[in-house]
Parts: structure tokens; C-alpha cells; sequence
């Protein structure tokens, strides 16, 4: 394995950005800042093809735990290139004393001796497998010396610490070098291990500038030295600086600089390629040969996804402001890698030839630093957020990835895969697997969600027949031929029975999107096999899922033979009111408003939203940890971890049924644990788990063991309540069709949004309500037809509708949100709605 990682110096004009600092670079733009507990926040920055995860402060814990302490560092995927990157001026190493992320970037204040003053810019360039660090040097002596240390760790995204095999005999040493300019480190080889492939790996850190001296050695980890090895199991300490499979090596360079001119930049560039050490200098000078176009480019992009789907909610700023994060959580989170060999490694236990190849893929990743890959389940939560962004591209390949390497790794059986690493090991989700049954039957849902966002029908097509196949496969699943299909959910827990609630649920829901793509393309058999199918299972779910007495819910899951309910407090118990069927959620009304009103109470909820698992009694040995809300003893303990997925399902469940009162609740959890200056670990990031009774604040963890920092999912619970159930945004473009049926929450009057994505054009709304008027303005850049409409308050009546000044025609139509007042509107273009109530 080669590695090719490279430092660049080099020295940039006042004239463009001669600074570090690229805060006013793009009016408006966002940032972010903390200068408490630096040494014990994680950050990430992010390009397509590279990414870096370390500490506040500039230093480099060792970090993660599926390759036990060394999830942190420099990756270009599949492979991670540093351990880290230190700075030290004149002998004192440079920390800081102050962090701010940016729109693509983070920027940090180090503490420096003599007077002088150092900032640090970190960013990842999209389209390129390097990171460029800028450090800015102002005031202090006429001539610093810079010293930069790098600790290489070559190693693979797979196998793990806990695999079969593990890293710690996959792993090989790393060589250190000097070339004259940069360092070279290379992994070069193959792993004891059969049928591991031989590689080539590379890394060099290196500078446009050629530095005065050099060193090479075993540690070079700046004020990490010497490192604290993680232990391969606990108990470890507070914090260390290796895990326990590093085979690394390091290097120092020094560069003597002028300063007597004043203010000056400095850049340096990590570059890497797992196909060697050509590659990896190619990338390096690529990097090096413009740092401050690049950094205005990656501005620039950021600056592109804040000028979509912009809202103003001036009721609920928290919530705006999360809407403006989230999109650059989303852009954070898109990935790349090339030439997968794509293997099933059976959770870890084998390591077989591959099954084939897929040249290229990119996927939005789960969640960084243990998840930063191409999971079903994340993606098709977070396609819902994607597509209220403006972001079509990234989840179409998503999408298109998880096609590709399902089609090798389960020979066209349409099973959808659930995990794969950027090397192509499928971890779970094979044809062998008894589970992820949800993860195929979303698939035809996300793929008709982007269709009806986008109108794309070659998107359509490029993945009808593939969906076909999920649907089918999912079907097929039903051993007893009840109609409800077995297999795994979203819920990985032992005692549920064999058919899962969620698995029906998104079973129902893909069978009905799937008959909308197969009757758009005159594919009449599909669709008339898929309704009937759906309507089925619809017509009897009532009955077999309610669970009854004071549960006020659904069961969990159904235990075969006899399809005993079984009721468990698991979060998918909001699956029937969260999942939006083409004609609304699943969910009876009746039934609809007693569970969402049962899942407010304090057994299902904390500080900041929804519980994993409800408390209540239960048969479990260490008893009911919490307050009770229903009377039936589950086999299963509560787990008391307020996952943001679980909180944002939650608030679109209550958005489906009109309740945004109790919605902004669980907006707010969400929102808070990305923006809360007291809850927040990595400033404007959303995490995966929020502070909780059984999961206590990340920053509170040691970094061994916390939840991701930055989770993509959560955004599913900011972006689409606000675009689409507040606002009211409902575009069904493959169909030439978008309504626009705003409800404003209860206490605010005025909500807006602009400049929201759909297809080629865009549409700006704002919806007010005053009084007895609600008014409801649309300018719908894009040629379809239009309908326009409010959900009318509780105990209203229509008085008066009049569109564009004239009065009109209007239809009551009684959906889950309410009574909504719609009517037509012709073709696109402004429009202005206003209501009179009585």
C-alpha cells in the first residue's frame, strides 16, 4: 500500500485572499464560534474525495471505533493517508485558543510566542484527494521558524478492529522518506491475509517552498509527543494519541520565514492516492497550484447551496437557521471513490474474492468519523431533506450507487445492500442475510420522491427496473403468506418477532410509489400488480397493527406463528403516521392522533426529542427505568437515547397530521443540538445521538466512544417540515403537476421561503396569516401546472377566495393536515391567494 501525502507552502498575494480568514469573502456567510472546551471537540472538513477529522484545538485524538482509535486524521477513501498535521513556531507548538466553522471550512486562532499572530484555515477541495491547510502569520519577529510535523497510519477504510480479519494483522508498516522537498510515506504490499490484493499506497507532505531541514522518525506528533496507545479493549484513558493497530511512521520539515513585510500566508497541502506514489504527487501539485482559488472556489460552492431553498421564519429563527446549516451538513456529507471490488464480508466474519467490480460511485455518508460510507437506510431518510434542499444530484447517486453494488453482490435479486465501505465490502445486506428488508422496499419510494422533485424521468428509467426488482424481492419475503414480509427493520434489537412494523409500513408505501413510476411509463401490469398488492396489505393493516388498550400505538413487530402483537416502545412505532403515501400518510386519522399524542408524553421523550425506546414496565431484570405511560409489559428494556433520525421522524410524523405546535418541539431538538452554543460539540454540525439519560453529551464521552459528530439523517427532521409541510411545497413534476398548500404554525404569522429547487426551475413562497386572512403568495419559476391553498385553522370557515385580486372557484378538500381551501391556478408564474375566514 503507497501513500502519498504532501504539505504545500506557499506564499499568497495580499490582492486575493492574502489572508486565512475567509469570513467576508462571501457576504453573508455563515460561521460559528466557540472558544470553550477546544481540546475536547472533534470537527470535520470535507471534500468529494478527502476528508479530515481532528480536534478544536489543532491536535489529533485518537479518535473512533470501528478501527479503534484511528477514525480521525486524513482520508482519502478508501484509505486513510496522517494520523495528523502540527504546527509549531520558534519551538512552541501552535494550539487554539478559538474555533469557528465556516461553509466549507473551519478557521482557528493559535495561541503564538513573541507577539505574533497565527490563524489556520482548513479545507478539502472538491474533485481533488487533498486537504489544503493555510496558516496566516501577522505581527511578531521579522523571521519565524515554522516546524510541521506529520504522523503517517496507512491503512484501509476495511477490515475493522473487531473483523475477521482485523486490522491487526491487515495492517502493514508505513516507510518514511524525504525526497528533497516533501515527505514520503508509503504503505506498499500485501496482508497476510487470504485473498487480501496486494496495494500501493502513498502520502507526502511536502511544500512549494523547499524547507531548510527535515527529520525522520517514528514519532513526529508535535505536543502528542510521546503518543499514548489506545488499549485494544477498555478500560482506556481520558484520551490517547494511536490505536492500537498504527503502523505509522513520521516526519518533520522546517521552513525559516520572512515576515518583515508584513502580514503573510503560508498554505499547505495532504494529498494521497491508493494507486501510488504517481498518483498522489499528481494530487499534491494539483492542490498546491492554486490554495487560494481553491478556497475561493469552495466558497463559492457553499455560497450556490445557501442561495437554495433560503427561508425566513421569523417565529422560529432557531429553526431558519438550522434550514441554512443543514444544507451545508448535506454538502458536507457527499463522497467519492473509484474502482470498488465489491465482496460480501458476512459482518465481518469473511474475506472473499470480489464478485465484481464498480468503477466509480458517490454517495452522501452516513455520519462522521464512524460512518462516513454508503449506507441504504441514511440515505433514503436523507433524500427527503435532499431534495427539499435543492441537492438532486448527490442523493440521484446515491441512489445509483446503492443499485451498483447491490446488482453484484446479490446477482440482480433487487435486494437492496445495507452498509459498504469505499473499497466495496459490503458489511450487511446480502441475499444470505435475514434483515434490511425496509432498506429495499424504501428504495422505490426515494427513487419516485426525486422523480417527482425533479421531473428527471431518464432518472426514472435508469432505475425503474432495479426498483421493479426491490418491490418484488420484498414481496417475496412472507414465508407464512399473511402479506406482511419478515426480515429486519430499522430497529437492530433482539426480541421483536418476525415481521416489523417499519418493514410493512415502507412495504405499503413502496408498492404504491412504484405504481406511480410503472403507470408513467405505461408499464400497466406493474402498476395494476403494485396497487393491488398495496391495497391488500392497506385494507387489513388497521386491524393487524393497532395494538389496542392503553398502548395507544402500533405494535412493534409481529410474532410468527399467530402474528402475536408484540408492543415494544420502539421509535418505528411512528412509522405509520410518518410515512406520506401518494394519497397522505398511512395511518388512520383516529388512530393517527392518539399514538402521536401517547409518543409526547415523558415516557417517549427528553430534553431534546424523541427516545429510542419508551419507558414503561417492562420484564427486563434491571426494570423500568423511567416514568410509565401504558400498562403492557414489554420484554425489552428502554433505550433511552435520543437519536436525531428518531427526532425527526417524529416531527414529520406530527407535520403529516397537521400538528405544528407539538412539531416544534422535536425542530427544536434537533436544531439545538446543531446550534446551541451549550449543546453543541462540533458548532453548526447535527450529530447523530443528542444529549440523553442513557447517552450523556458527546463532548462528555472519551473519543473512543462517542456517536457520530456530523449525521446527515437528522436533517430530515428540519429541511422537509419546513419545505414541505409548512410551506407546503408538493411538487409532483413527472406528473407536470405542483401544489402549494402552506400552513402556518400556530403563534407565528408569517412564514417564507425562496429560490426552493424543483427540477430545472424554482418556486418562492410566503404564506402569512392575520387575523381571519390567510394570503398566500407563490412565484413558480417553471412551466407546470399550478395549485395553490392553505390548511385552514381549526373551526374556520371560507368566507371569501380570491386569487390575483378576483374572485374564485375553490375546492374543501379533507386531508391528514386538516381542511385545506385549494384552487387552480393555471401555469406557473406569480400568484397571490387570499382567504377570508369567518
Amino acid at each position: 500500500m503507497r501513500r502519498l501525502l504532501a504539505i504545500g507552502v506557499a506564499v499568497v498575494a495580499a490582492a486575493g485572499f492574502g489572508t486565512a480568514v475567509p469570513a467576508a469573502a462571501v457576504p453573508g456567510s455563515a460561521t460559528l464560534t466557540t472558544s470553550t472546551r477546544l481540546a475536547d471537540r472533534r470537527f470535520v472538513v470535507t471534500g468529494d474525495h478527502f476528508y479530515e477529522v481532528g480536534a478544536a484545538d489543532a491536535s489529533y485524538p485518537a479518535t473512533g471505533w470501528h478501527i479503534r482509535g484511528e477514525m480521525g486524521g486524513f482520508w482519502t477513501p478508501p484509505i486513510k493517508l496522517l494520523d495528523g498535521l502540527w504546527f509549531a513556531a520558534d519551538g512552541q507548538w501552535l494550539t487554539a485558543t478559538r474555533f469557528t466553522s465556516g461553509t466549507g471550512y473551519v478557521r482557528m486562532d493559535l495561541a503564538a510566542p513573541h507577539g505574533l499572530k497565527v490563524s489556520r484555515v482548513d479545507l478539502a477541495p472538491d474533485g481533488g484527494r487533498a486537504a489544503l491547510v493555510g496558516l496566516t502569520f501577522s505581527g511578531g519577529p521579522p523571521r519565524v521558524t515554522l516546524t510541521v510535523d506529520a504522523h503517517s497510519d496507512l491503512m484501509s477504510a476495511y477490515p475493522w478492529g473487531f473483523s475477521t480479519p482485523s486490522q491487526a494483522t491487515f495492517n502493514l508498516p508505513d516507510t518514511g522518506s524525504f525526497d528533497g522537498r516533501n515527505l514520503v510515506f508509503r504503505e506498499a504490499g500485501t496482508p497476510p491475509v487470504a485473498g487480501a490484493p496486494a496495494h500501493d499506497w502513498a502520502a507526502t507532505v511536502g511544500s512549494s517552498l523547499r524547507p531548510d531541514a527535515h527529520q525522520l522518525g517514528p514519532a513526529m506528533r508535535g505536543p502528542q509527543d510521546p503518543a499514548v496507545v489506545c488499549p485494544a479493549s477498555d478500560p482506556a484513558p481520558p484520551r490517547c494519541d494511536d490505536g492500537p493497530y498504527g503502523r505509522g511512521t513520521g516526519g518533520q520539515l522546517t521552513y525559516r520565514l520572512d515576515l518583515a513585510h508584513g502580514q503573510r500566508t503560508v498554505w499547505f497541502a495532504v494529498a494521497g492516492s491508493d494507486k501510488g506514489l504517481g498518483p498522489a504527487y499528481a494530487e499534491l501539485n494539483g492542490a498546491l497550484r492554486d490554495p487560494a482559488g481553491a478556497l475561493a472556489a469552495k466558497l463559492a460552492a457553499r455560497a450556490a447551496v445557501a442561495a437554495r431553498t433560503r427561508v425566513d421564519l421569523p417565529g422560529d429563527p432557531l429553526l431558519a437557521r438550522s434550514v441554512e446549516w443543514s444544507k451545508q451538513n448535506l454538502a458536507d456529507s457527499v463522497q467519492s471513490a473509484q474502482d470498488l471490488h465489491v465482496f460480501a464480508s458476512h459482518q465481518g466474519m469473511d474475506y472473499p474474492p470480489p464478485a465484481g467490480t464498480v468503477p466509480s460511485i458517490r454517495w452522501i455518508g452516513a455520519g462522521w468519523p464512524d460512518y462516513p460510507w454508503l449506507f441504504a437506510t441514511d440515505g433514503e431518510y436523507t433524500a427527503f431533506a435532499a431534495v427539499a434542499a435543492g441537492q438532486f444530484t448527490a442523493i440521484e447517486n446515491h441512489l445509483r450507487a446503492l443499485r451498483d453494488v447491490s446488482e453484484i453482490v446479490n446477482n440482480h435479486s433487487g435486494k437492496v445492500v445495507h452498509e459498504v465501505t469505499p473499497d466495496g465490502q459490503v458489511y450487511f445486506g446480502t441475499n444470505a442475510d435475514a434483515g434490511n428488508t425496509d432498506e429495499s422496499a424504501k428504495f422505490p419510494s426515494a427513487v419516485a420522491l426525486v422523480w417527482r422533485w425533479t421531473g428527471d424521468n431518464r432518472f426514472r428509467d435508469e432505475l425503474y427496473d432495479f426498483s421493479v426488482r426491490a418491490m418484488r424481492f420484498v414481496t417475496g419475503l412472507d414465508a407464512d403468506h399473511d402479506g406482511w414480509p419478515e426480515g429486519s427493520g430499522n430497529v437492530e434489537r433482539p426480541g421483536m418477532g418476525q415481521e416489523k412494523l417499519d418493514v410493512t409500513v415502507y412495504t405499503i408505501r413502496g408498492l404504491l410509489d412504484l405504481a406511480d413510476l410503472a403507470a408513467s411509463r405505461g408499464d400497466t401490469g406493474t402498476a395494476t400488480w403494485a396497487r393491488a398488492q398495496a391495497a391488500q396489505r392497506q385494507a387489513r393493516f388497521e386491524q393487524a397493527w393497532w395494538y389496542g388498550g392503553d398502548a395507544n400505538g402500533y405494535a412493534d413487530s409481529l410474532m410468527d406463528p399467530g402474528d402475536v402483537k408484540l408492543f415494544q416502545r420502539h421509535w418505528i412505532g411512528l412509522t405509520p403516521m410518518e410515512a406520506e403515501l401518494p394519497g397522505g400518510p398511512l395511518a388512520d386519522p383516529a388512530h393517527a392522533q392518539v399514538a402521536l399524542a401517547q409518543r409526547e408524553r415523558d415516557c417517549y421523550n427528553g430534553t431534546f426529542g424523541l427516545f429510542h425506546t419508551g419507558t414503561g414496565p417492562t420484564s427486563d431484570p434491571a426494570g423500568n427505568k423511567g416514568p410509565s405511560c401504558d400498562s403492557v409489559v414489554s420484554a425489552v428494556q428502554s433505550d433511552r437515547e435520543t437519536f436525531s433520525l428518531n427526532t425527526a421522524v417524529m416531527a414529520v410524523a406530527e407535520g403529516n397530521y397537521g400538528r405544528l405546535g407539538a412539531q416544534r418541539f422535536y425542530t427544536t431538538g434537533n436544531a439545538r443540538i446543531q446550534l446551541d452554543p451549550s449543546v453543541w460539540e462540533f458548532p453548526g454540525a447535527m450529530p447523530e445521538i443528542a444529549p440523553s439519560p442513557d447517552f450523556p453529551a458527546n463532548i462528555d464521552h472519551d473519543f473512543l466512544s462517542r456517536s457520530s459528530v456530523l449525521q446527515a439523517w437528522g436533517t430530515y427532521g428540519v429541511l422537509w417540515p419546513v419545505v414541505h409541510q409548512q410551506l407546503g411545497v408538493d411538487p409532483d413534476l413527472g406528473q407536470g403537476r405542483l401544489a402549494v398548500v402552506p400552513q402556518v404554525p400556530p403563534g407565528q404569522q408569517r412564514i417564507a421561503g425562496a429560490d426552493i429547487r424543483l427540477g430545472g426551475g424554482a418556486v418562492d413562497v410566503t404564506a402569512t396569516a392575520s387575523g381571519r386572512v390567510l394570503r398566500v403568495e407563490v412565484a413558480a419559476r417553471l412551466g407546470v401546472r399550478l395549485a395553490l391553498g392553505a390548511v385552514l385553522p381549526a373551526g374556520s370557515t371560507v368566507a371569501d377566495v380570491r386569487l390575483d385580486g378576483h374572485p374564485v372557484g375553490y375546492r374543501l378538500v379533507t386531508s391528514a393536515r386538516g381542511t385545506e381551501v385549494v384552487v387552480d391556478a393555471g401555469w406557473s408564474g406569480h400568484h397571490t391567494l387570499v382567504v377570508d375566514l369567518t
